[in-house]
């Protein structure tokens, strides 16, 4: 295999999980230049990482004729620029979520990828995970039976607790359905297929937000006009699949299950309270009942009785890493580079991103227009992960 020169452009908060991850794929992917607005950070990630190169702008990188791929790794609102241009000059994109900050500029994206024969992919690749794929394991082999409904649940209070720079989580092509939500909506569309319809009510409460987060504590942040900070949405799926879908950040806290699925045989439920985890990581347990371990099987019940407990499935996949440091970010990329080798389309699509753009932009629409949202793009549910030996 011929490993592909990788351009990074955007060296904030998460390119440390992305970039030590690369790091031992040396077959696959070389680290071979890196690009962001602070020249002496990209000089300092270059002698970190073992860049061959440094650029003070990621316009400097996209004319750099050796770099075969670009992962973008800026703010929301630049994705589609730095997308486009890449594609352009005949590189391969792998870009953090979401595709573009519009579906019509994922569109254009994905319209100069076919043009001009390269791959696009996207995050989150977090689907491609243990846990994630402990699902589709036995969805696939029938211990569920056909999935009828469920629930998403990301409840928090925000970026602003944790994030040292979260103004632009809540500018144009962020907010939670934006920002977050993509690794709750690509966990269902890798399960589930693509989304049909959807039908959506949202608010938004404070226009300006409190920073509790150093090193900007105490300061005000002014949230964008048409950013609605909570939603609730159903999707229908084209499968027949209902599931109930809500992206909160004005919330102190929850004890509601990330996902939940619920299939003719068996429920199959991500339980982590923690609104960071869930589809968010690679790892954790998956629980599973069905009608042998129901809570109410051993009726009638008498006092004292307790109910049966859920049983925890088998892994039987890697990349199953539960930190936020020390994680898995970045296989979606690998993942590229050997579909490119084999002639086949990649896991973490331009196209699946593309569809969930969409569905997330119909969400946003749903919700503001008071309507149903019909969703038109479709793509080929990703194949699954091979299992461990």
């Amino acid at each position: 295999m011929k490993a592909l020169r990788i351009g990074v452009i955007g060296l904030g908060d998460i390119a440390h999980a992305y970039l030590s991850n690369l790091q031992k794929y040396p077959d696959a992917v070389e680290l071979y230049a890196c690009a962001c607005r602070t020249p002496a950070k990209a000089q300092a990630k270059k002698e970190e990482y073992g860049f061959r190169k440094a650029y003070a702008t990621g316009d400097e990188l996209l004319q750099d004729p050796e770099v075969d791929l670009v992962l973008n790794l800026t703010t929301p609102a630049a994705h589609y620029s730095y997308n486009i241009t890449a594609l352009r000059a005949g590189k391969h994109v792998y870009s953090e979520k979401p595709l573009a900050a519009t579906f019509a500029e994922g569109q254009e994206i994905m319209k100069a990828a076919a043009e001009k024969g390269l791959y696009v992919g996207c995050a989150p690749d977090t689907f491609m995970g243990a846990r994630l794929q402990t699902f589709r394991r036995l969805m696939d082999e029938g211990v569920t039976g056909q999935i009828v409904a469920g629930t998403a649940n990301c409840v928090s209070h925000g970026w602003e607790w944790y994030h040292p720079s979260p103004a632009f989580f809540y500018q144009k092509g962020a907010g939670p359905v934006l920002d977050i939500g993509p690794y709750y909506m690509t966990a269902l569309l890798s399960l589930l297929g693509p989304v049909e319809s959807v039908c959506a009510m949202g608010v938004q409460p404070q226009r300006e937000r409190m920073i509790y987060s150093e090193p900007m504590k105490g300061q005000m942040l002014q949230v964008d006009q048409d950013i609605m900070t909570s939603l609730s949405a159903v999707l229908k799926f084209r499968s027949g699949a209902v599931i109930s879908y809500n992206m909160i950040w004005d919330a102190w806290d929850s004890v509601m299950p990330r996902l939940e699925l619920y299939g003719t045989k068996a429920t199959l439920v991500m339980a982590d309270e923690d609104p960071n985890q869930g589809p968010n990581i690679f790892g954790g347990d998956t629980l599973v009942k069905n009608a042998e371990t129901y809570r109410w099987k051993n009726m009638p019940r008498h006092e004292g009785d307790e109910d049966i407990p859920w049983e925890i499935a088998e892994v039987k996949h890697d990349f199953a890493a539960t930190s936020f440091v020390t994680n898995d970010r970045g296989i979606g990329l690998i993942d590229i580079v050997h579909a490119i080798e084999e002639g086949r389309p990649c896991r973490a699509s331009g196209a699946m991103a593309l569809h969930m753009l969409e569905v997330s932009e119909a969400i946003l629409i749903s919700a503001k227009e008071k309507r149903y949202v019909q969703v038109n793009t479709t793509f080929e549910r990703p194949e699954a992960m091979p299992q461990r030996d």
